[in-house]
């Protein structure tokens, strides 16, 4: 096989961090391997899978970054405990950080750097903001290097997340004279699909795609160990949540596991409620089997692994 057919076949191996140069980049910049952390010269030095990890919060924050489409959620900067300061999904403008007029500080989650690890760069663009003056939107334009990271930055508690139904929160103690931030939030607001946060676990949030409803949960357990457990609960049949609702697959964001219930339509959020939690408590005991997967565990893992999906 020539060189160009093996790399056109190789893939991501998460184990080993190697990704194929004409692969996404794992790092969300959007370009190929080969034009970012792939590149010869000039690539950020530093490429972190799983940036988030160790904080509380985590699912939740991998959930605001990649598929929350409006929420907030408040937290506490050490050393800056009588500032406040909001993690948002998209800021005005599409800002990575801001100073509100009251000296508040929006950070902004869905702002890819680029620079290689998420956790980061948000905490080079938070670290500028807590410095920056009321009414200034600062960006990251240098690699942070060395710098802190959230998980240094951050006092550990889980998230006390707010999902909305647009971006009416941008217009929260602000003037708008010339109606510019209006016709923006107009814009936003047009696109945002119906999203929920479920109350009885973690990471796991309902959203109406008009045609579709999907249950996104963003797990943090080991991805091996998570592909074996979801294999015995699914050869069981025990992977369903409500009616006919079933798991299509997963994708992966940040370095966790992100499975995915096709709902019947009407299904919504509140529903799903008691059956995520016994499906949880259900996952906890698949989690902790140690005996070898079966020969339909073997095949219900594979399907999985297979069932790998493309978030839009």
């Amino acid at each position: 096989m020539g060189k160009r057919s093996r790399d056109r076949q190789r893939t991501h191996d998460t184990s080993t961090g190697e990704v194929g140069p004409r692969q996404p980049c794992p790092c969300g910049s959007g370009r190929r391997y080969k034009a970012c952390h792939g590149r010869a010269a000039g690539a950020p030095s530093v490429y972190v899978g799983r940036p988030f990890a160790g904080l509380a919060g985590e699912c939740d924050l991998v959930a605001l970054r990649e598929f929350v489409p409006s929420g907030t959620a408040p937290v506490q900067v050490r050393g800056h405990e009588d500032r406040d300061v909001m993690l948002g999904t998209l800021l005005p403008g599409a800002a990575p950080a801001m100073v509100r007029e009251d000296g508040a500080v929006w950070l902004g989650m869905q702002v890819q750097h680029g620079f290689g690890d998420a956790s980061r760069d948000l905490a080079a663009a938070l670290l500028a903001a807590l410095e920056g003056e009321p009414g200034e939107a600062v960006d990251v334009v240098d690699d942070p290097g060395t710098g802190p990271r959230l998980q240094d930055l951050l006092v550990d508690v889980p998230l006390d997340v707010t999902v909305h139904e647009g971006f009416d929160w941008w217009l929260t103690g602000v003037d708008d004279p010339d109606g510019s931030l209006a016709a923006a939030l107009e814009n936003a607001n047009s696109v945002v699909n119906p999203t929920r946060r479920l109350a009885s676990v973690e990471g796991a949030y309902w959203c109406d795609v008009s045609t579709k409803e999907y249950l996104r949960w963003a797990m943090p357990h080991d991805e091996d160990r998570l592909l074996d457990a979801l294999a015995r609960l699914h050869a069981a049949g025990n992977d369903r949540l409500v009616g006919d609702s079933r798991m299509v697959g997963m994708f992966r964001a940040h370095g966790l596991l992100v499975p995915v219930w096709d709902l019947v339509s009407g299904t919504g959020a509140d529903p799903l409620e008691e059956p995520a939690a016994a499906f949880a408590t259900a996952l906890d005991a698949a989690l902790a089997a140690s005996e070898p997967l079966t020969g339909d565990e073997r095949a219900a893992r594979a399907g999985l692994a297979n069932r790998q999906l493309t978030l839009r």
